[in-house]
Formats: structure tokens, sequence, C-alpha cells
């Protein structure tokens, strides 16, 4: 058992710009990697570039990122980095802003990789310093050493995962979320709630992941009510950051399960959104595994503050409404796909491809 955490953190209302002088020790150019619009509504930017003001560093802005970021999204942030100039990449956003970030500051500094060895984990030329900065709760991006891109060539989600994509800086401010809409905001818990629950469920677990694990999940778990009513203090969207980040440092040991292979494809084939589609088949992935370790799931029902899967669903259920229409024909396909990602040798209770048909089947009530 291991465990390895190297981002430097700091939490709290205006943390950016009271530690500005954090980013001119990072670097003189900064490479701003976010979307079109989350970051200047979240007000995220207007920090960040005050903050790079005081420190005394340039600023290229590429806020090309869309959701679900493409490999030639990452291409081409890095060919402005390197057309700039710039010596670190400073991402804000959700987990589409900073997994192209992490991609762009490898691509950067390896520019002999192609979309075929990109995925390969030789990188000599290491990769430009990462700054991050959530503007949701959900991604836990902030903390691991892991890249999430849309590979059209696999028809799926890939993984770049290596140590240089760890952070050296987060910044942690629950005010960035608060423009975000209650759908959005749901569907990120979530995701935070299957990061902490499947690192729990991970082959990989230890004492110190699991610590982590279940207070993440214990902050989610109170929030569950406030989530249902779409009326989250402020306080508690700190709370909810605190508990995404946790749960990203948790999955950076331990990685993820079976839940994320088969939510992938609801995502690329469905254009479900990441959490929801973790989300939606959850419940359905934990009574699988309490059939042949159920202390662990107990032990994750607890810490939500839950006694029953049942009653999780339920609750998933209020807070995620009827899923998407999905075929058999479908059902069958994504579980053959799901099968062949190496998340599923990290599954405490490995599951056959005939179960993860199930899972799905019961899911989408097919």
């Amino acid at each position: 058992m291991q465990y390895y955490m190297p981002t430097r953190m700091f939490l709290g209302s205006g943390c950016v710009k009271e530690n500005a002088s954090m980013l001119s020790e990072i670097g003189k150019h900064a490479l701003i990697v976010t979307g079109a619009h989350s970051a200047r509504v979240s007000g995220a930017l207007e920090d960040v570039l005050a903050a790079l003001q005081t420190a005394g560093c340039l600023w290229t802005l590429f806020d090309q990122v869309t959701a679900n970021p493409t490999i030639d999204c990452a291409y081409a942030g890095a060919h402005m980095a390197c057309a700039a100039g710039a010596d670190f990449v400073l991402a804000i956003g959700g987990g589409s802003p900073m997994d192209a970030g992490k991609a762009i500051a490898l691509l950067a500094k390896n520019p002999q990789l192609t979309p075929q060895t990109l995925f390969a984990g030789s990188y000599p030329g290491g990769a430009l310093p990462i700054v991050c900065i959530p503007t949701t709760a959900g991604t836990g991006s902030e903390v691991t050493k892991a890249s999430i891109l849309t590979n059209d060539a696999a028809k799926t989600k890939s993984s770049i995962a290596n140590e240089l994509l760890f952070p050296k800086v987060a910044f942690l401010d629950g005010k960035y979320t608060e423009e975000l809409p209650l759908r959005t905001t749901i569907h990120t818990a979530v995701d935070a709630l299957s990061h902490a629950a499947e690192g729990m469920l991970s082959c990989k677990a230890c004492v110190i992941t699991d610590a982590l694990a279940k207070e993440s999940l214990g902050r989610i778990g109170a929030c569950f009510s406030s989530l249902q009513k779409g009326s989250l203090s402020p306080q508690q969207r700190q709370s909810l950051l605190a508990a995404s980040t946790e749960a990203g440092m948790v999955i950076a040991n331990t990685g993820t399960t079976a839940v994320h292979a088969m939510g992938y494809s609801l995502t690329y084939f469905k254009h479900i959104d990441h959490g929801r589609a973790n989300g939606l088949l959850f419940a359905d992935f934990l009574e699988f595994v309490c059939k042949k370790s159920p202390q662990r799931v107990q032990q994750v029902l607890s810490a939500l503050g839950c006694t029953s899967v049942a009653q999780l669903r339920g609750v998933l259920s209020a807070l995620l409404g009827k899923p998407e229409p999905l075929s058999e024909k479908e059902a069958e396909q994504f579980a053959a796909i799901a099968i062949r990602s190496k998340n599923i040798e990290n599954c405490l209770v490995k599951p056959t491809q005939q179960d993860l048909l199930h899972i799905y089947r019961a899911g989408f009530s097919l």
C-alpha cells in the first residue's frame, strides 16, 4: 500500500488573491486554460488576472475548452502555449478545463507525441507546471495525476495517468461554484460521491484513502437534502468542494472502478453528463459488490448516512430523475467496451461482461 499527494492546496474565500505570490514562484507566463463562459461567470478569471498582475506574471488566454475535451483541443492549446512562450498552465473550471490543461502541459513539452502515442506513458520532456482552480465540486482533477480526454479513435474516453500531471498548486474557493445551475451542482456532487466510494471499492484502497473517502462521503451525504431542495449555503458549497478534493486525493491513489468504465460509453455515445452517468449506475454496482463484500458496501453506505442500497437508490433517483432511454443493443455494446477497460481489474469484486450488462439493464430498467 502507498499514498502520494504532492499538490499544495489553499482553501477558502479569497485564497487566489491572498496567495498571488505563489504564482510568481511557479513561472513568469501563464497559459490560462478554460471554457468560454464558466471562468468569467464564476468570477474566477477576474481574480486570477488580478493575482497574475500582482505577481508580475504575463498571461495568454486559451478559452476554447468544451465539455469532454478532445485530443485535438489539447494539441491546439499546446500550440498556443509554445507560440506564446508560456512556462506554466493555469486551468480554471470543472474537470474539462483541468484535464485539458494537464494534457496541454504535457504536449507543450513533448511535441513529438502523436494521438497514438499520447496515452503510452513515455514523456521524456516532462510537463509544464500546472495550477488548478476548480469551479465545480465534483471532478477532483485539481489533485490527481490523470487527464481524461475524448478519444474518437477508440470511441470512448481515455486517460493519461502520470505523476507529471499532479498540479503544483490548487486554489479551492467555494464562491466560484455559486453561479452553477442546480443540475450541474447535482451531477458534479454525484461524481465526487462515485470517486470516494469507488476508491473504497478498489483493490488499491488503504487506511489513508479510506479515511479521506469516508470524510468526503460524510460531507456529501450531509448535503443530500439541500441538493434536493436546491438551497445550498455558501458553507455547504465550500464543504462540497472540500469533499470533491478529498475524493480526488482518494482516486489519485486508488484509481476508479467499473462505474467509470461503464459511464464513459454513456457520455461518449449518449451525451450524458459524466457525474450523472456514474450516478445512474452506482446503486446497481453497489448491489453487485454487496453479494461478495457486504461489509465493505455497508461502510460506504454508513459514511453517506444511508442504511441500505435501496435508500441510496431512492436518494440518487430523487436527485437525478428518470434515466435517458437505453436499448438492449446499446447496453450489450457498452458492456463489451467497458469489460476491456483497465478499471475492471481495479475492482475489489471483479465483474464479468454479463455482470456489467446486468447493471446497465437494472439502471435503465431494460
